[in-house]
């Protein structure tokens, strides 16, 4: 009786892990979506245009224009498998004054168990290569949000505008910081972030990665810029740092699962 009892308990509990597995399998088959919503905050402040925010070298700036090409959105499962965003499908305009642009959905995902994004700020030197026929839609929408100079001056990655007060200047100036190609210097970054917990995309389930963008860190990072010294910044050795910034400014502050 004993026996039959025991035989009786392993065949049940063989049975359940069965029915487990195959609601896994089946709960992680197929393709599903995933957004990713980039949240513009300035140093621990949520952002907002035309209010005075203080630099860490004392200098009051108040942004009017803040807008960044996101590209290239690479995905990375928790068994480290990467799903690639095709590229037709990778190039993205955030722009603070258009809510509807700072979430992305990104469509025919694999489903999965996700723990990292990486992407591009700008557009990669090998898209742009490709010339203006090989932009597709892309290049209207850039041309038409303002973020290119032209063909040959390229894409601006970065749009990030405003004035600015001193102790050196009195009276409110323009600023400008524009991101992309200058001479020899192409200013593409990317940047790889890791989730706090696994984004479980499925066909019933369209996960929310939630990321924050500093904008402060633009331009007071870990390098500091001054625009008491230059307000115009579109090349030169500060565009360099500014890019070096870019790639501190996002985080993962968290992901909803439903």
């Amino acid at each position: 009786m004993k026996f039959q009892l025991k035989n009786i308990i392993a065949i049940m509990a063989i049975s359940l892990a069965f029915v487990s597995c195959s609601k896994d399998d089946e709960a992680v088959s197929g393709v599903g979506k995933l957004t990713v919503e980039f949240d513009n905050v300035y140093k621990t402040a949520n952002f907002a245009f035309s209010t005075n925010y203080t630099n860490s070298n004392n200098e009051v700036v108040s942004i009017t224009q803040a807008k960044y090409i996101v590209s290239n959105i690479v995905l990375t499962k928790r068994d480290g498998t990467l799903f690639t965003l095709p590229k037709s499908e990778s190039y993205f305009i955030v722009d603070e004054a258009i809510p509807a642009s700072t979430s992305l959905s990104l469509p025919n995902i694999p489903a999965g168990d996700y723990k990292s994004i990486k992407f591009g700020i700008g557009v990669d030197q090998a898209q742009w290569e490709l010339g203006a026929e090989g932009q597709g839609d892309f290049l209207t929408q850039a041309q038409t949000a303002g973020m290119m100079w032209n063909w040959t001056g390229g894409y601006k990655f970065v749009n990030f505008e405003g004035s600015f007060t001193s102790s050196s200047v009195t009276t409110a100036t323009n600023f400008q910081v524009h991101t992309g190609k200058t001479g020899t210097a192409y200013n593409y970054t990317d940047v790889t972030l890791n989730f706090p917990d696994n984004a479980l995309v499925r066909t019933t389930i369209t996960p929310t990665v939630h990321l924050f963008a500093d904008l402060s860190k633009i331009i007071d990072g870990t390098n500091v810029i001054n625009l008491s010294e230059q307000a115009a910044i579109m090349g030169g050795t500060k565009l360099t740092l500014i890019t070096e910034n870019i790639r501190s400014m996002f985080s993962v502050n968290h992901v909803h699962n439903d």
